[in-house]
Protein backbone atom coordinates (compact mmCIF):
# COMPACT_ATOMS: atom_id res chain seq x y z
CA UNK A 1 0.00 0.00 0.00
CA UNK A 2 1.89 2.87 -1.22
CA UNK A 3 1.80 6.63 0.70
CA UNK A 4 0.62 9.05 -1.84
CA UNK A 5 2.02 12.63 -0.02
CA UNK A 6 1.30 14.36 -2.70
CA UNK A 7 1.00 14.16 -6.70
CA UNK A 8 4.59 14.72 -7.09
CA UNK A 9 5.30 12.38 -4.38
CA UNK A 10 4.54 8.62 -3.67
CA UNK A 11 6.13 6.70 -1.08
CA UNK A 12 6.34 2.80 -1.81
CA UNK A 13 5.23 0.34 0.68
CA UNK A 14 8.82 -1.66 0.32
CA UNK A 15 10.30 2.02 2.13
CA UNK A 16 7.58 1.47 4.77
CA UNK A 17 8.30 -0.42 8.41
CA UNK A 18 5.39 -1.88 10.14
CA UNK A 19 5.71 -2.51 14.10
CA UNK A 20 2.50 -3.57 16.08
CA UNK A 21 1.72 -4.18 19.66
CA UNK A 22 -0.42 -4.14 22.35
CA UNK A 23 -2.42 -1.39 22.68
CA UNK A 24 -3.51 0.42 26.18
CA UNK A 25 -7.02 2.14 26.76
CA UNK A 26 -10.52 0.53 25.53
CA UNK A 27 -11.17 -2.89 24.44
CA UNK A 28 -11.83 -4.59 27.61
CA UNK A 29 -10.34 -8.63 26.72
CA UNK A 30 -9.58 -8.18 23.47
CA UNK A 31 -6.41 -5.66 24.87
CA UNK A 32 -4.45 -7.91 26.02
CA UNK A 33 -4.60 -10.53 23.52
CA UNK A 34 -4.44 -8.41 20.09
CA UNK A 35 -1.62 -5.93 18.68
CA UNK A 36 -3.93 -2.87 17.87
CA UNK A 37 -0.84 0.09 18.40
CA UNK A 38 0.77 0.82 15.35
CA UNK A 39 4.38 2.15 14.66
CA UNK A 40 5.14 3.14 10.95
CA UNK A 41 8.66 3.73 10.07
CA UNK A 42 9.79 5.78 7.11
CA UNK A 43 13.78 6.41 7.15
CA UNK A 44 14.14 9.98 4.98
CA UNK A 45 17.67 9.37 4.82
CA UNK A 46 17.47 6.24 2.71
CA UNK A 47 14.46 7.14 0.66
CA UNK A 48 15.09 6.46 -3.45
CA UNK A 49 12.34 8.91 -3.82
CA UNK A 50 13.03 11.98 -2.52
CA UNK A 51 15.60 14.25 -4.88
CA UNK A 52 18.39 15.28 -2.71
CA UNK A 53 16.92 19.08 -2.44
CA UNK A 54 13.75 17.25 -0.54
CA UNK A 55 16.03 15.13 1.49
CA UNK A 56 17.49 17.92 2.79
CA UNK A 57 14.72 19.67 3.79
CA UNK A 58 13.18 17.01 5.30
CA UNK A 59 16.00 16.43 7.30
CA UNK A 60 16.52 19.77 8.48
CA UNK A 61 13.02 20.46 9.43
CA UNK A 62 12.13 17.54 10.94
CA UNK A 63 15.17 16.99 12.81
CA UNK A 64 13.62 17.49 16.06
CA UNK A 65 11.49 13.87 15.33
CA UNK A 66 14.13 11.79 13.43
CA UNK A 67 15.94 8.93 15.15
CA UNK A 68 18.78 7.76 12.93
CA UNK A 69 17.32 9.86 9.95
CA UNK A 70 13.99 8.00 10.27
CA UNK A 71 10.64 9.41 11.12
CA UNK A 72 8.61 7.19 13.56
CA UNK A 73 4.47 7.60 13.47
CA UNK A 74 2.43 5.81 16.40
CA UNK A 75 -1.27 5.35 16.49
CA UNK A 76 -3.21 3.71 18.56
CA UNK A 77 -6.17 5.70 19.45
CA UNK A 78 -8.75 2.97 17.59
CA UNK A 79 -9.35 -0.70 18.67
CA UNK A 80 -8.70 -1.61 14.93
CA UNK A 81 -5.43 -2.20 13.89
CA UNK A 82 -6.50 -1.48 10.21
CA UNK A 83 -8.00 2.13 11.38
CA UNK A 84 -4.95 2.90 13.31
CA UNK A 85 -2.79 2.02 10.26
CA UNK A 86 -4.93 4.53 8.42
CA UNK A 87 -4.50 6.57 10.77
CA UNK A 88 -0.68 6.52 10.84
CA UNK A 89 -0.67 6.35 7.10
CA UNK A 90 -2.61 9.75 7.25
CA UNK A 91 -0.01 11.01 10.44
CA UNK A 92 3.04 10.35 8.05
CA UNK A 93 1.19 12.11 4.72
CA UNK A 94 0.54 15.03 6.57
CA UNK A 95 3.85 15.09 8.78
CA UNK A 96 6.00 14.82 5.23
CA UNK A 97 3.65 17.45 3.63
CA UNK A 98 4.24 19.73 5.86
CA UNK A 99 8.05 19.28 5.83
CA UNK A 100 8.00 19.92 2.34
CA UNK A 101 5.90 22.89 2.08
CA UNK A 102 7.09 26.25 0.73
CA UNK A 103 8.16 28.84 3.43
CA UNK A 104 5.45 31.47 4.43
CA UNK A 105 6.52 34.68 2.91
CA UNK A 106 8.21 37.32 4.69
CA UNK A 107 5.75 39.51 6.74
CA UNK A 108 6.46 43.69 5.84
CA UNK A 109 7.81 45.43 9.08
CA UNK A 110 4.77 48.48 8.82
CA UNK A 111 4.24 51.43 11.40
CA UNK A 112 1.43 52.07 13.19
CA UNK A 113 -0.70 54.64 11.71
CA UNK A 114 -1.42 58.21 12.70
CA UNK A 115 -4.37 57.84 13.61
CA UNK A 116 -3.96 54.60 15.53
CA UNK A 117 -1.46 56.42 17.46
CA UNK A 118 -3.75 59.25 18.50
CA UNK A 119 -6.28 56.80 19.34
CA UNK A 120 -3.50 55.07 21.31
CA UNK A 121 -2.91 58.10 23.55
CA UNK A 122 -6.30 59.22 24.04
CA UNK A 123 -7.12 56.20 25.17
CA UNK A 124 -3.75 55.68 28.02
CA UNK A 125 -5.17 59.72 28.51
CA UNK A 126 -8.42 58.36 29.71
CA UNK A 127 -7.25 55.75 31.43
CA UNK A 128 -5.05 58.31 33.14
CA UNK A 129 -7.74 60.62 34.38
CA UNK A 130 -9.87 57.72 35.70
CA UNK A 131 -7.46 56.37 37.66
CA UNK A 132 -6.59 59.68 39.14
CA UNK A 133 -10.21 60.61 39.77
CA UNK A 134 -9.83 57.01 41.98
CA UNK A 135 -7.65 59.01 44.31
CA UNK A 136 -7.90 60.64 47.48
CA UNK A 137 -8.11 64.71 47.51
CA UNK A 138 -5.12 65.76 48.99
CA UNK A 139 -5.31 67.05 52.66
CA UNK A 140 -5.12 70.73 52.64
Amino acid sequence: MDLTVSRALTIPAAELGWRFSRSSGPGGQHVNTSDSRVELVWSVADSLVLSEVQRALLLTRLEGRLVGGAITVTASEQRSQLRNRELALDKLARLVATGLAPDAPQRRPTKPTKGSGRRHLAAKQQRSATKRQRQRPPAE
